[in-house]
């Protein structure tokens, strides 16, 4: 494909990495990392996907790829449902981080219709 930097939905998904690290550090002890844990890992594998799709050679590759980072989004924004529900976000942080993750996979969606 190309330069996975160059890719808006990449650097979008880079900076909802930076913004979920930050929120999940405000987790209270009691989350004992674990569900912290679970949104930056799944966080952090959207970009890690999408460069590694870019990586290959094929399409059918790349959009494999592509679409696992769309499922790693999906998951995360399951595991930000959970941590709403356990009050560990507020609302803003919430609909902020929410925000992002449907905007990427939509931006996602749209990267691998148009993928030649």
């Amino acid at each position: 494909m190309h330069d996975f930097r160059k890719l808006q939905v990449w650097r979008r998904a880079r900076n909802t990495v930076v913004v979920a690290d930050r929120m999940t550090r405000q987790f209270p002890r009691t989350d004992h990392g674990v569900i912290a844990a679970q949104v930056r890992r799944a966080v952090i594998s959207i970009p890690a996907n999408i460069a590694e799709g870019c990586g290959r050679s094929s399409r059918k590759e790349t959009i494999r790829f592509l679409q696992i980072a769309r499922g790693s989004a999906a998951e995360a924004e399951s595991h930000l449902e959970v941590a709403s529900a356990l009050s560990y976000v507020n609302a803003r942080q919430y609909e902020m981080l929410r925000s992002d993750l449907d905007a990427i996979q939509r931006m996602l969606n749209r990267l691998i219709e148009k993928l030649p």
